[in-house]
């Protein structure tokens, strides 16, 4: 059974609505104090006009340190996760400052129910409550959450996870990499249905360009299903072999009514609407660029890329006379390799903003698991690009004479890139 509550944002959220029900913040402060009943809070996101938290997104749960049992908070940056462990009045406390920042959605799991709160557009509360049952646990052993449960069905299908639910030692690079994206996508996902760029009360259509074996494909899916969306998934890529087995692993979870698979290139895929999250993990060298300049073309909300190969930009660097006094920046074969990395990354950015999109670079995976470990995170505004942009921007280029191939897809007027949705 689910129930939506609403409440008056002007009056704290607090009070009752006409049918008795207790306020949106009271329900959310009162499941977040239950100490044993809360199974796990997740805070992301802001609140459409504000400025966002110092935090990126927070977690909570309970623990037991000493025989006493304390709440867990744990709040993440763009780079680290800060824990801190608090009880009793600073418990109270901690509770009611974060209540008072301003993230944009509350996702809340006890033992009895799931209750999600997010602001809409016109910055109205919405409340979800929905019957649930589930384990609370405790163990201070526990302080790294994961996203994905390694007895995940999808896991198993995918060879991941053993038949007992258990992550194989050969695959725990691979299942860090799916989880920490996962731990990024969540809450980007929930800041953009806050600030009105994705639409809620229709299906949420998600893109995976150059899906490959589609581990992040399916654990995408599995992940925004649980949370609660009606998910209508797509994975583009033109391996046969992997399409196949992917397809065969898809029906297996009987999933098949809902995720897809598509044979095309990034370049050429069609879609029967228009996608409100992009995904491409490890798209090799422009392939990257490919993904991102059909995610601007379809105007997609939300865009999350993790860049693999940069060879483009360091054959370019091979060829130029580095402006002075950087000529030690490309001298060196393994420097000049990871310069131009960074160099990419930079430029893509910057070309990202010119087209009105918001853009944060980060970590999403220690470099123990794959040294291809930066995220691009965009979000479509729909800004212009001021002047003080496009001169940082051609000052940059110009000085190391390159020219990135996302600038060529999407700032040369003569190469606008295609819709590729089919009415």
């Amino acid at each position: 059974m689910q129930a939506d509550v609403h409440s008056d944002p002007l009056a704290g959220g607090s009070t009752p609505d006409p049918q008795g029900e207790p306020g949106a913040w009271s329900v959310i402060r009162a499941a977040l104090l239950d100490q044993t009943g809360l199974v796990r809070a997740l805070a992301s996101g802001r609140r459409r006009g504000l400025e966002p938290p110092h935090y990126v997104r927070t977690e909570l749960r309970y623990v037991d340190l000493k025989g006493q049992r304390h709440l867990q908070i744990t709040e993440y940056d763009e780079r680290q996760a800060h824990t801190r462990n608090v009880t009793g009045a600073d418990a109270e406390k901690a509770v009611d400052e974060l209540i008072d920042l301003p993230y944009g959605s509350w996702h809340v799991e006890t033992t009895t129910e799931t209750v999600r709160l997010r602001y809409t557009k016109k910055g109205k509360e919405l409340l979800q409550r929905q019957e649930d049952s589930r384990e609370q646990e405790t163990g201070h052993d526990r302080v790294k959450q994961r996203m994905l449960d390694p007895a995940a069905p999808f896991l198993i299908e995918l060879g991941i996870s053993d038949h007992l639910g258990k992550v194989k030692p050969s695959r725990q690079s691979k299942y860090k990499q799916i989880d920490e994206f996962c731990k990024l996508l969540a809450p980007a996902v929930d800041e953009a249905i806050a600030a009105g760029r994705i639409k809620t009360g229709r299906p949420l259509q998600v893109v995976d360009l150059g899906c490959g074996n589609a581990y992040l494909t399916l654990a995408a899916y599995h992940l925004l299903s649980e949370a609660g969306h009606d998910v209508r998934m797509t994975g583009i890529d033109r391996t046969p072999a992997a399409r196949t087995r992917n397809t065969r692993v898809v029906e297996a979870l009987g999933w098949q009514e809902h995720l897809r698979f598509v044979d095309a290139t990034i370049q050429d895929a069609e879609l029967d609407v228009r996608p409100d999250v992009v995904l491409a993990l490890h798209a090799c060298d422009t392939a990257t660029d490919d993904a991102l300049a059909r995610a601007v073309g379809w105007e997609a909300p939300l865009v999350l890329a993790a860049p693999c190969c940069h060879h483009d930009i360091q054959k370019q660097l091979k060829s130029v006379t580095p402006p002075a006094p950087y000529a030690l920046m490309t001298r060196y074969g393994i420097v000049r390799e990871r310069f131009a990395d960074v160099l990419t990354d930079a430029l893509r950015a910057a070309v990202l903003r010119q087209v009105g999109y918001r853009v944060e670079v980060v970590q999403f995976v220690d470099s123990q698991h794959t040294p291809r470990n930066l995220l691009l995170r965009a979000a479509r505004t729909g800004a212009m690009p001021t002047d003080d942009l496009r001169s940082e921007y051609e000052a940059l280029t110009g000085e190391w004479q390159v020219t990135p191939r996302l600038a060529q897809l999407l700032l040369d007027p003569s190469n606008v890139p295609p819709a590729g949705v089919v009415s």
